[in-house]
């Protein structure tokens, strides 16, 4: 049985580099003497050496009841390659993938740690959403020993955030800061489990702000120095005034372990989450529909820019709501709802930040001239899957579900579905996969999550899944929980 501490590290491959330096060494008497009183005079004036390193001690005592273990346990569906032994110009290769002979799947038991903060005294916690995927069950330990198994009410991937309720009340909680008003080189604290330890602290100072991160579009991350091992993923990071300002989410390692590097994901970005998913049981995004990139400095010279600043426009999508607006390939974004964009990373988390249907203005440069547009923004349909089985948009299947793109309909010959995004409870145990594409629900074809709610809703114990699964169709009876 497999057992890991979590934590969502990005590993980086880098040549190693000799240092050089060059130090001033005083090796005689009569330096020292002679340089001692300026050395007096300059720490005495300097407002660095002057200051008191700041005691967090009470911040840790006020925080640390409120700052709670997750321990989770759940199982991985592994999937055996599809053909082994067998060459792609093997005849017998193509007889198989034509009529899609099931893979082998088994399955792995996995253990795993983190962290959490108590949000609302009625049981609200918030984690990472990584800390609790593919979890069957999922237990909350508090400072104070006591055990309360914990239900998801939703886990949003794109942004890392996870939403847990425990039947408690009257809980310790945090106090909630603002991530916008943070400034580099503040003092910053976490508590959380490294490596199973709880309510351990470290601290350390925010090394820089925005930071943009691989596969990481939604998430403007808090770059700190704390100390962050596996097991403090989910857990508070504080201000010095002993509020939460971020969800400590990432290291950047070469080994796995820290060195020097954590990510914290912005509060205001995690409570506009939790709102949706306890609200609304679900995460929309805006979208505009188009592609971008840095503009540095031959790109401004190139289109007549002073600077090298904002995001240029290197494709608009068809029919989509940059379309609509009249948005063209080579515009360059300045601002968006008068926030100045500085480099093109910043795009993407303010766009998702709007509703679907709200206006959003841009300030473009084009040809030489500014000129602002509005733009209805659209859906990117995003999905928020609970890991205790059930969707978050309401499905009883225990599916992950989310409209198909164009070109995914087309590998379809152009039939309406949804593609399944992750499996879990009833779904998993009928044999559904990643990657399947849902058709119909009882012979009733399927093009919404909405309409398969419906669908849902008025089936009796049992129905039957229409799926796609590469070349072939099948139907897959599901018990309904």
């Amino acid at each position: 049985m497999a057992s890991r501490v979590w934590q969502k590290t990005l590993m980086v491959a880098a040549a190693s580099a000799a240092l050089s330096g060059v130090y001033s060494i005083i090796t005689q008497q009569t330096d020292w003497e002679r340089l001692a009183p300026i050395a007096r005079a300059a720490a005495a004036t300097s407002p660095v050496t002057n200051a008191a390193l700041p005691d967090m001690s009470e911040i840790v005592a006020r925080n640390s009841p409120a700052v709670v273990n997750i321990s989770v346990s759940g199982k991985v569906r592994e999937q055996i390659p599809d053909f082994p032994g067998l060459d792609p110009d093997d005849p017998f290769f193509e007889f198989f993938r034509r009529f899609q002979i099931p893979r082998q799947r088994g399955e792995r038991q996995i253990r795993g740690q983190g962290s959490g903060f108590i949000l609302r005294d009625d049981g609200i916690v918030l984690t990472n959403a990584h800390v609790v995927d593919n979890a069957e069950e999922v237990i909350v330990r508090l400072n104070d020993k006591r055990e309360f198994k914990a239900k998801v009410l939703g886990a949003d991937k794109a942004t890392d955030v996870a939403v847990l309720k425990i039947d408690a009340r009257g809980l310790p909680t945090v106090k909630i800061g603002s991530s916008a008003d943070t400034r580099v080189g503040e003092w910053v604290l976490a508590i959380g489990s490294p490596f199973g330890f709880e309510s351990s602290a470290s601290a350390g100072i925010i090394s820089a702000k925005s930071r943009s991160l691989p596969s990481d579009n939604y998430v403007p991350f808090i770059q700190t120095d704390v100390a962050v091992n596996p097991g403090n993923s989910g857990g508070p990071l504080f201000n010095m005034a002993g509020e939460v300002i971020g969800i400590n989410s990432q290291i950047y390692s070469r080994t796995g372990g820290y060195q020097g590097l954590s990510f914290a994901i912005p509060i205001d970005v995690a409570m506009s989450i939790e709102e949706q998913i306890v609200q609304h049981g679900k995460v929309q995004r805006g979208r505009l529909g188009v592609s971008i990139q840095e503009v540095n400095q031959s790109l401004a010279e190139s289109f007549g820019l002073s600077a090298p600043a904002g995001a240029l426009i290197s494709q608009v999508e068809k029919d989509s709501p940059a379309e609509r607006a009249g948005l063209e390939a080579g515009d360059v974004i300045l601002s968006v709802n008068g926030t100045r964009i500085e480099s093109s990373n910043e795009v993407p988390p303010i766009v998702a930040g709007i509703r679907p249907g709200q206006t959003a203005r841009l300030q473009v440069w084009r040809k030489g001239k500014t000129l602002d547009v509005d733009v209805k923004v659209g859906d990117a349909r995003a999905t928020t899957a609970g890991a205790d089985g059930d969707d978050a948009r309401g499905s009883r299947l225990g599916l992950s579900l989310r409209p198909l793109r164009p070109e995914e309909r087309r590998r379809i010959d152009g039939r309406n579905g949804l593609l399944v995004e992750n499996v879990s409870g009833a779904a998993a145990r009928a044999g559904i996969w990643p990657g399947d594409v849902l058709l119909s629900v009882n012979g009733e074809p399927v093009t919404s999550v909405e309409q398969l709610m419906g669908l849902v809703a008025k089936a009796p114990k049992r129905v039957a899944l229409l799926i796609q699964r590469g070349d072939a169709t099948l139907f897959v009876p599901v018990d309904v929980e």
